[in-house]
């Protein structure tokens, strides 16, 4: 038994550590972890008033964010320790599997329903989980895969691009008879992300950004919730009190926070004035509490995640790789960029949480897993190792560049 342990271990575990990828795997679990800690921190303050209010222990979401982070923390070393590659062999089967919980979460008895949503398997207990959030994963590994795996079909759009679009529009699909449009858009601006990565030909991703555009914009106005974000986004002075309150609250809690805050739990905006405070507008209580100088803190952080991550994809040892860093960069920077977005009220309310820091324990748990796939593929980087070198000549040419030498 035990030599069969370890020869499975030794089939599915990381190769040796180049002395290049170590420094990139350690920086990024540094920043992983001090957005980590920043959201435990955020998630007590903002939340503290809120369970007081309700007779409950202002530790209770604390303290199951932090049990979360736990077990992030073990999805980061498993993520981590396993070859990415393992996870991209096995990407259909899995696929499989989350398509039929997106399914299952549908029938009532076993889909948790809140806020006439049904989102959940097992409720919004410490126990239930949110099927979407594995499903950004899961397409993210498989588009990465099939776009690696047919990079010289590169412009044949019906072998290359149309599985990706079937089984992002199937995702999407499932995902909006919850309803959840604001994941939606999360997953197909991931699959988004490694398509260009990959180098879909120009005329291709206009077409698809054109479609995605007009797809959000018809979900958007069919449902009169929705079309009321949209008009409030656009006029939000018109009803300040009602559709407009949440993006009133959110703007007068980053201006009450002047330069460097009123002070760590020292927030007004949390005192049962902003909705969701600390979940999708948590940016806000930073913002009051810590100030401009918080604010810019934690963006530079997902700024250098983000340049980390630009970097993990340019020096991976393969294609695959570089498309599963693309992926996952695209998928916690764009998150990032809404959601910062909606709380300056720069774009529509939406339920897109900051990565890391929002309350969520499915979220918070699958984000640090795909980071450690990330961290997995960085520590198998070399220098110099430019994407130029290992990508199929139509996929050069598809950017407008030279074959590489020697292939």
């Amino acid at each position: 038994m035990k030599q069969l342990v370890s020869r499975i271990w030794r089939k599915v575990a990381f190769p040796q550590a180049t002395r290049d990828g170590a420094p990139l795997f350690w920086t990024i679990a540094l920043v992983v972890g001090g957005l980590t800690l920043i959201g435990l921190v955020m998630v007590l303050s903002a939340s503290s008033v809120m369970l007081i209010n309700k007779h409950a222990s202002a530790w209770y979401l604390f303290n199951r964010q932090l049990m979360f982070a736990g077990i992030g923390l073990v999805a980061f070393v498993f993520g981590a320790r396993i070859d990415y590659r393992v996870w991209l062999r096995y990407s259909p089967h899995l696929l499989v599997l989350v398509l039929l919980s997106l399914i299952i979460v549908l029938f009532p008895g076993v889909g948790h329903e809140t806020g006439n949503a049904r989102r959940w398997i097992g409720g919004a207990s410490s126990i239930g989980f949110q099927p979407s959030e594995f499903a950004k994963l899961v397409l993210l590994m498989f588009a990465a895969r099939t776009l690696s795996k047919r990079a010289q079909y590169i412009n044949d759009w019906r072998r290359v691009l149309l599985p990706v679009l079937i089984i992002m529009g199937a995702m999407c699909g499932l995902v909006m008879l919850e309803p959840d449009l604001s994941t939606a858009i999360e997953i197909s601006l991931i699959a988004a992300g490694v398509l260009f990565a990959a180098g879909i030909p120009k005329r291709q991703l206009g077409f698809l950004a054109l479609g995605e555009g007009f797809a959000i914009y018809i979900l958007s106005i069919v449902a009169t919730y929705r079309f009321e974000r949209l008009m409030t986004f656009l006029h939000p002075e018109k009803d300040p009190m009602s559709t407009g309150y949440q993006i009133k609250q959110s703007l007068i809690a980053l201006g009450n926070g002047g330069w460097f805050g009123v002070g760590l739990g020292n927030g007004h905006a949390k005192w049962l004035f902003l909705p969701a405070a600390h979940t999708d507008f948590i940016f806000a209580i930073i913002g009051e509490e810590m100030g401009l100088a918080g604010c810019v803190f934690v963006l530079g952080l997902f700024g250098l995640f983000a340049v980390l991550g630009c970097k993990v994809a340019l020096r991976a040892p393969d294609r695959s790789g570089m498309l599963v860093a693309a992926g996952i960069t695209t998928w916690v920077s764009g998150q990032t960029f809404i959601n910062v977005a909606m709380v300056a009220g720069f774009a529509p309310v939406s339920g897109i949480p900051l990565p890391f820091i929002s309350a969520g324990g499915t979220s918070l748990v699958v984000l640090m897993g795909a980071v450690g796939i990330l961290a997995n593929i960085a520590r198998q980087c070399r220098l110099p190792a430019p994407v130029q070198s290992f990508a199929h000549p139509a996929v050069r040419r598809s950017h407008g560049l030279r074959p590489a030498p020697g292939v």
